[in-house]
């Protein structure tokens, strides 16, 4: 799996780089407008692609979130890799998120699977089964199978996976990231309990978001 850099995200090195040469070059031509407005636009492209060290939780029995944001579904919801019914708890991610994502538990990665679609706003239900995404099965250390589904959105229109089929993920490794906004939905196994609620802040790599019953 390819390696992340650390504090920035390598996928926003180009929109950065750009960003800052039309600023500079604004500035050059004395456009205090435009060099005010880019400037603006420079910061927030770097505030969306910064990412952070986390310490994810320790201990057995646990999954941890595998997105920063606000949790805007917890229920049932057919695994789009299974077919199947299972509990399912959605985070959504808005423009201010930090976007890189996380494994949600120790695990092989046995299925990755890209889905084509539309760009409804992904804090609907119906984005779920609508929206482009990119699902990925996790076979967990501890058993159990774990879906986690990158949803693209209405500003969202990028997702990236570093992980590969046959990865080995490690509890709160980052795996991928969705540019500009979105969700990510994990589907948890039967032996599992929802620690969260809607509406509840989350942050990936940290906040428990199930427990082993």
């Amino acid at each position: 799996m390819k390696s992340p850099s650390f504090g920035f995200s390598r996928e926003g090195v180009p929109f950065a780089a750009l960003c800052a040469l039309l600023t500079l070059s604004l500035a050059f031509l004395e456009c205090a407008t435009g060099t005010a407005v880019m400037f603006v636009l420079t910061f927030f492209v770097v505030h969306f692609f910064r990412d952070p060290e986390r310490v994810a939780p320790k201990g057995p029995g646990m999954a941890i979130s595998p997105a920063d944001g606000k949790v805007c579904k917890v229920g049932m919801a057919k695994d789009p890799i299974t077919g199947k019914q299972r509990k399912v708890v959605c985070v959504f991610m808005n423009v201010f998120s930090v976007h890189v994502n996380r494994a949600p538990v120790d695990g092989e990665v046995e299925v990755i699977k890209y889905f084509p679609g539309k760009f409804l706003n992904a804090s609907l239900d119906k984005a779920s089964e609508d929206n482009e995404r990119l699902a990925m099965s996790i076979r967990g250390i501890e058993g159990g199978d774990w879906t986690v589904v990158q949803i693209a959105g209405l500003i969202a229109r990028r997702i990236v996976c570093w992980a590969e089929e046959g990865d080995q993920l490690a509890r709160g490794q980052r795996f991928g990231l969705i540019k500009f906004g979105s969700r990510v939905d994990l589907y948890l196994p039967d032996a599992y309990d929802v620690s969260v609620h809607v509406g509840e802040q989350v942050f990936a790599g940290q906040t428990v978001l199930a427990r082993r019953k």
